[in-house]
């Protein structure tokens, strides 16, 4: 068995990613994925999925394929804590 090239390994995240979401409805499934993978995934790993993932070998899932190669229209189902960066995880811990 050969090893996964780094393509088919981001393919494969995107794929799991994909099966979260795939209870919702599709808009919202769309702008979940899309939402995680700009947030969680570098720039280099965002581009790289995008120039391999249109491929029609790749394996990419249709809402996978959705999210990176056209802007949501539906919003993500999970909501931010907060809108402020800065104040992301205040009150989170009781420590100190």
């Amino acid at each position: 068995m050969s090893a996964l090239t780094t393509d088919q390994k981001l393919v494969r995240m995107a794929n799991q990613i994909a099966g979260f979401f795939r209870s919702y409805p599709d808009e919202e499934a769309v702008a979940g994925i899309h939402k995680h993978i700009v947030a969680f995934w570098t720039p280099k790993m965002r581009h790289a999925l995008h120039a391999y993932g249109p491929k029609p070998e790749s394996g990419l899932d249709p809402l996978a394929l959705q999210a990176i190669t056209s802007e949501p229209e539906g919003e993500s189902p999970i909501r931010a804590a907060t809108h402020d960066p800065q104040l992301q995880g205040a009150g989170a811990s009781d420590a100190g």
